[in-house]
């Protein structure tokens, strides 16, 4: 049960319900993290457009990458919820739950080339020390070929995935199995 009230789907009424409906029309379902905007429906727009533009948006990234970022954040923030969602999308790509479940474990227990562990040793310390992050570690990026473009959007995922952390941790936001499947990748 989540901290505070939520307007259920079947509920929602005038704007919320558009809201929930044009969601559910691009992403499959909807889900609780959105939902858990429903006192404040604007809110919830711009969270899913912030999201849309971060994940779907053009980018040399791929998804497969943007789903191991959001993992490795969740995980440094322990936000079971978003793990489970994340990993849940991370596995439409690899379809290997030993994998997967290593790599919630010890993302650096997997094989990845060195720039893709780069850029994920990048999320822990962006996540649990954003103090220590300087210049070189941006030069080391770089260095191993990523552009500032690159860098940029990196870090508005792991920046998104901590203030979801945030919002999912801190309003008690709770998930099932059915909960976390179903969506549109």
């Amino acid at each position: 049960m989540t901290f505070i009230k939520v307007i259920d789907e079947v509920y929602a009424r005038d704007k919320l319900k558009e809201i929930y409906d044009d969601i559910i029309k691009t992403r499959g379902k909807l889900s609780n993290i959105m939902k858990i905007h429903s006192l404040l429906p604007d809110t919830m727009v711009e969270h899913m457009n912030l999201y849309k533009s971060i994940i779907f948006g053009k980018s040399n990234l791929s998804r497969e990458l943007k789903e191991m970022i959001a993992v490795v954040v969740s995980v440094s923030n322990k936000c079971d919820y978003c793990i489970n969602h994340h990993a849940e999308a991370l596995n439409f790509y690899w379809k290997n739950k030993n994998r997967l479940n290593s790599f919630i474990k010890d993302f650096r227990s997997i094989d990845a080339e060195p720039r893709i562990k780069l850029l994920l040793e990048y999320a822990t310390e962006l996540t649990i020390s954003p103090n220590q992050i300087t210049q070189t570690t941006i030069d080391e990026i770089k260095s191993s070929g990523w552009s500032d473009e690159d860098i940029l959007t990196v870090n508005l995922i792991i920046s998104y995935f901590n203030f979801v952390n945030r919002i999912a941790l801190g309003l008690g936001v709770e998930f099932g199995k059915e909960e976390v499947t179903g969506y549109k990748y």
